[in-house]
């Protein structure tokens, strides 16, 4: 759990990171006394954010141990341990539902989407975020080799390729006026290697990427969607 915590402390600490987090909360709307659920909230810094911003944040996380930690690290914020599917929110509730990195890991996103759906007022606003994790881009001498160990992690997913299908799965769950943008996370420097650990332990491989960060030579290369649409 602390190293993995470590490792997203890191990705999420990068300023095209923040830059993304906060162009989330943009595309929400005005967040000031408004309700927002954030699935999939992991160590609760998106809440937080979303805190300072004025908004009642929500955190609801499958893993006990994580919202252990936000509960620790955000004594003021609201966390509950939930499956995204099954949200412990009331019907209608919320005014926005935000779910950063999480629907790859789901069986069945629709599902999630539809609860989205259903916390939602009137009028409320969905914003999913999240990579392709067949989309990743990664520089090395090895290009076969990168593409089969790209394909595996992307394979021992339950919906690694989700995030280019969020669009048609708000419209297909009732949403409206969806908006679709696409960001791109850079990483050349030691985050990088620690995020293509994530991808695989494949040692001589990862031992060519530790030479490319060594001399300043490593470049991943991550497309991240984010789609918002209304309820």
């Amino acid at each position: 759990m602390s190293s993995l915590l470590a490792v997203l402390d890191a990705i999420e600490s990068e300023s095209a990171a923040v830059e993304l987090r906060a162009r989330s909360y943009e595309l929400l709307g005005d967040l000031t006394g408004r309700t927002v659920v954030d699935v999939g909230c992991g160590g609760g810094r998106a809440v937080a954010e979303l805190a300072e911003r004025g908004a009642h944040a929500v955190g609801v996380d499958l893993d006990p141990d994580m919202i252990a930690v936000a509960r620790t690290r955000w004594p003021a914020g609201e966390f509950h341990v939930g499956d995204a599917t099954a949200l412990p929110i009331e019907t209608g509730s919320a005014s926005y539902y935000r779910a950063d990195k999480v629907l790859h890991a789901l069986d069945d996103p629709a599902l999630a989407v539809a609860e989205a759906r259903r916390v939602l007022t009137p009028g409320g606003r969905a914003v999913l975020l999240g990579q392709d994790w067949d989309l990743i881009a990664i520089d090395s001498d090895d290009s076969e080799t990168t593409r089969r160990l790209v394909h595996a992690k992307a394979d021992s997913m339950p919906s690694p390729r989700v995030a280019r299908g969020y669009r048609n799965l708000l419209l297909d769950a009732g949403f409206t006026d969806p908006v679709v943008e696409v960001h791109t996370a850079v990483f050349a420097d030691d985050t990088a290697l620690d995020v293509l650990k994530r991808i695989t332990d494949e040692e001589g491989w990862l031992a060519e990427q530790a030479e490319r960060a060594n001399a300043n030579r490593i470049l991943v290369v991550v497309p991240m969607f984010l789609v918002a649409a209304q309820a």
